[in-house]
């Protein structure tokens, strides 16, 4: 009941053709190709061109990601400090309710 059922495999049918021998052919040689036309070397360092609009934009994308990480590292400390200051309240109560009930006895 809890055993997987494997599918089978299933059998060729049909006849079963034998693989063709393939001739080796001869290669004969044709006209020669002329040699390539010499190209201009690639700089070896590409050159960055900073614009008044790209270098605005790289300080205007900068300062998003600043304020969105400080924001979210801000969030991340105030709920740590609102988590510990609810648990320091907790033991508070409970440390009172347990030495009430002691000094009752």
């Amino acid at each position: 009941m809890f055993r997987p059922k494997l599918p089978t495999m299933p059998q060729p049918t049909g006849t079963v053709t034998p693989p063709t021998v393939v001739e080796p052919t001869t290669i004969t040689a044709g006209t020669p190709a002329p040699p390539p036309a010499p190209v201009a070397p690639a700089p070896t360092r590409p050159t960055v061109q900073l614009t008044p609009g790209t270098a605005l934009a790289l300080v205007g994308g900068g300062t998003a990601v600043v304020l969105v990480v400080g924001a979210v590292l801000v969030s991340m400390l105030l709920a740590v400090a609102i988590t510990g200051a609810s648990v320091a309240v907790c033991a508070l109560v409970i440390r009172s309710l347990v030495n009430t009930d002691a000094k009752r006895r």
